[in-house]
């Protein structure tokens, strides 16, 4: 069953994620670090480092949002960064963030569809995404675009939330994620459904051994993953 951040709409998933982001966008960035306790800029710092072993002068960042991760990979001084994502508002933030950091010359931002991409076939050298593919409305169809955009030999870098296996973690990850997690994330975004989406999306997500299954299926010919912080997110390495 396909999870989505609001459960009255008749709208499709990507339309709903659209309305959610550009609803949560101005208090995005300080409920991500808040919430994740500060975690998530080590969980890119990592992603990044695994991505300097990889060319990237032309980078594609999918799902970037307000572009933290493209901003963590202008330290490997591309000469182009795009950010691309469904939501205007998101881009919003992020234009005005690069700009305050000087980085508006190297990373541009464009709105579109992950799933049907306007790029030429092999445009980019890697694709980078955080915490977006579980919000593909098909997630097939969405990795068969980086697979065609992506020249020979080219790499993604994924990361996502995936499931803690073991005790306690598993426990306090369930509690924290589906207690706290919602109940602070509507206070401050005003947003009632979007922090309650985010652990069902999580759960509904195929993580581990059957999301690196996927990637193989639609064309990638290596595929590795790095498990980060006892389970909570994990980095996927897909190379063309």
């Amino acid at each position: 069953m396909q999870v989505t951040p609001y459960k009255d709409s008749d709208y499709q998933k990507k339309q709903q994620v659209e309305q959610m982001f550009d609803n949560i966008a101005p208090k995005y960035d300080f409920l991500n670090h808040f919430l994740s306790l500060g975690i998530d800029k080590l969980w890119r710092k990592k992603a990044i480092r695994i991505l300097s072993a990889y060319k990237s002068d032309v980078l594609l960042d999918v799902a970037t949002g307000t572009g933290d991760f493209a901003v963590a990979a202008s330290k490997l001084k591309p000469s182009k960064i795009i950010g691309f994502d469904l939501s205007e508002q998101m881009l919003n933030v992020g234009r005005t963030k690069v700009k305050r950091l000087g980085l508006d010359k190297v990373i541009e931002f464009q709105k579109g569809d992950s799933e049907a991409m306007p790029f030429h076939d092999e445009q980019f050298d890697a694709i980078t995404v955080a915490f977006g593919v579980r919000n593909f409305e098909n997630l097939e169809n969405g990795l068969k675009e980086f697979v065609r955009v992506l020249k020979a030999e080219g790499v993604v870098i994924i990361l996502e939330f995936s499931k803690p296996k073991y005790f306690p973690m598993k426990q306090l990850y369930s509690f924290y994620f589906f207690g706290i997690l919602p109940l602070i994330g509507r206070m401050v975004s005003k947003d009632s459904s979007a922090y309650s989406y985010l652990p069902e999306s999580v759960m509904a997500f195929p993580d581990d051994q059957k999301f690196l299954s996927i990637l193989q299926k639609v064309g990638f010919s290596r595929t590795s993953q790095k498990r980060l912080s006892f389970g909570i997110a994990t980095i996927y390495i897909a190379q063309k």
